[in-house]
């Protein structure tokens, strides 16, 4: 880590904090200050109430509130959010860590008097092939198009990336998501702690700046994919998703069945292609 790295991000106090350490090189032992990832938790509260719990890294909190809301089909547009500000306590001052959206009205699948109240781990998501049925049926998979993507293209994403994970570079905690232009540019980055959260910033921005569906977008991902990050990029209309790791056997399936061109494995000369190969050249 740079000396400008470690600035910068000892500069953010809501996602970095610092902490004394012993550290052990063989038989000999240091002290030392650490940067560390901040995770909280984060209540989204729907017309005043409560609906989940996000465990989350701070930091562009409406994105991943919108982000949330759009993928669990609590909204399906940005016009039904009227105002989104932060919770008060009884005497009328702010509350940490708690957003209150205002709603217009509620999605025809959405969640009436919020029975459904849960909490989500910075690394939950849903399971089963069943969830692709389900998916599938209220979202329609992506139209055909002519997209014709040059494979080398993708060999400088992930430095692209990695140069723009300011807090990553002075951790090592957090995941990252990056949607690129199909020239390669990095148009947008977000960190988390989890994955989700910061495919979920990245729905909630183009939500919230109105430049949604990403339907001439690359959505890459530090870590593997899963059924879960599919899903959100099915529903934000993403045509091709990569990932420096892994995918999963139903990330597969989804990506298959909807229409997304999947890639793996990302290094710096190679990759995987799980689907939908005919839009790389």
């Amino acid at each position: 880590m740079t000396l400008s790295h470690f600035w910068r991000a000892a500069q953010d106090p809501e996602r970095v904090m610092q902490i004394d350490i012993s550290h052990w090189q063989g038989n000999d032992q240091h002290h030392r200050t650490e940067l560390v990832t901040v995770e909280e938790p984060l209540e989204i509260r729907i017309n005043g109430q409560s609906l989940a719990i996000v465990m989350r890294t701070p930091g562009h909190d409406a994105e991943l509130a919108m982000g949330f809301l759009f993928s669990e089909g609590v909204i399906h547009d940005a016009a039904q959010v009227l105002r989104i500000e932060n919770a008060l306590d009884e005497d009328g001052l702010p509350l940490v860590n708690v957003l209150n959206i205002q709603l217009s009205q509620l999605s025809s699948n959405g969640h009436p008097g919020f029975e459904r109240h849960f909490a989500v781990s910075s690394s939950c998501g849903l399971c089963g092939k069943q969830s692709i049925s389900d998916l599938l049926l209220a979202t329609s998979p992506l139209e055909p198009d002519a997209l014709q993507l040059p494979i080398a293209l993708f060999y400088t994403l992930a430095d692209r990336l990695r140069e723009q994970q300011t807090v990553f570079t002075a951790t090592g905690g957090l995941h990252a998501a990056g949607l690129f232009g199909l020239n390669g540019e990095l148009q947008l980055v977000r960190e988390d702690i989890g994955r989700h959260n910061a495919v979920d910033k990245l729905v909630g921005y183009g939500l919230l700046q109105h430049i949604q569906p990403y339907r001439e977008h690359i959505l890459l991902v530090s870590g593997r994919t899963s059924f879960e990050i599919l899903q959100k990029a099915l529903l934000a209309r993403i045509p091709c998703v990569v990932a420096i790791s892994a995918p999963s056997s139903l990330a597969i399936e989804l990506a298959e069945k909807s229409g997304i061109t999947l890639l793996g494995f990302l290094r710096e000369r190679s990759l995987n292609v799980y689907t939908h190969p005919e839009r790389l050249i």
